[in-house]
């Protein structure tokens, strides 16, 4: 295959109060050796820092390659959509904008996805402090925590792919919608569009032989409340739960009116969007929470 048969790549970055990391994270980008095209979409979701003001001098000399959108903080999942609807890529990347890259990474990311292996694909992840210590792909526990899985030698079904980096062809993700487009500021991004992923028929798997390097940072650099991360929670178990673990999820709820969150998320869109998911998924929750041994 000739480089120019191969089709344009859209990385998207979104980022609020990133501080320097924006301005390394391009550098990386553009450094790591490709046979893509690519081109680089940064949503600045309403940042007071003044973070993505680099992105300016990046444009002129990459003739429009990389572009900024301006935002007033409407919230990670809707930043990451945003940034979809503005790509042009026949593949879509979503990073984190405090990542690191190796040469070829989009190449080995999208190589189970071009070969019809899977359908979006997470390369391994690890922090920048401990290079050596890679996550390959998630899991969920008995109380929809976050596990990491470990090392297989050949790509991997992966029942989560982490939302800090993660690729997926354009088709599919704007068939299934995106992002759910009711999520609010941060929470369960990557769960609920990777489950709904499964759900609907498409494969989301780990690519162990690509590794990209992720900075973990102990605090938001902008504030997230419980109730953000507990709307989120309810609006993927009602989009996608059956009666009875919407019930456990609404036991899950800490820091929060479990009744008050509840009857907030039963105020949006949420059940005509459950009655859509229903009527056109190929499996069902009991299926994914069986095929992934999760006990929830």
């Amino acid at each position: 295959m000739t480089d120019e048969c191969k089709p344009l790549v859209s990385l998207i970055f979104p980022a609020k109060n990133e501080g320097g990391n924006v301005r390394s994270t391009l550098e990386s980008a553009l450094q790591a050796k490709t046979d893509y095209s690519f081109e680089m979409i940064i949503v600045d979701d309403g940042s007071t820092d003044g973070c993505c003001d680099v992105v300016a001098s990046y444009s002129h000399a990459n003739m429009g390659r990389i572009r900024s959108l301006r935002t007033e903080g409407i919230g990670l999942a809707q930043a990451k959509n945003l940034g979809a609807r503005h790509s042009k890529g026949e593949y879509l990347i979503f990073c984190d904008a405090h990542l690191f890259f190796e040469d070829l990474w989009i190449d080995g990311l999208l190589e189970p996805i071009r070969t019809g292996l899977a359908d979006g694909t997470t390369p391994g992840i690890a922090p920048t402090n401990s290079p050596d210590i890679v996550g390959y792909g998630q899991t969920l526990d008995n109380n929809l925590g976050i596990q990491w899985n470990g090392w297989q030698a050949n790509p991997f079904p992966s029942a989560v792919m982490p939302g800090g980096c993660f690729a997926v062809s354009r088709h599919v993700f704007f068939d299934i919608g995106g992002f759910d487009h009711g999520f609010r500021l941060w929470g369960y991004e990557d769960v609920e569009i990777s489950l709904k992923m499964w759900l609907f028929g498409y494969k989301c798997y780990v690519q162990p032989n690509v590794k990209i390097l992720h900075l973990f940072r102990e605090t938001h650099p902008y504030t997230v409340t419980y109730d953000h991360i507990n709307y989120n929670l309810m609006r993927m178990a009602y989009s996608h739960f059956n009666v009875a673990r919407i019930l456990q999820c609404n036991e899950l709820i800490k820091y929060s009116d479990p009744d008050h969150i509840e009857s907030t998320v039963l105020e949006s869109n949420v059940l005509r969007q459950r009655q859509a998911y229903f009527a056109r998924r190929k499996y069902d929750d009991n299926w994914y929470m069986h095929n992934f041994g999760i006990p929830f």
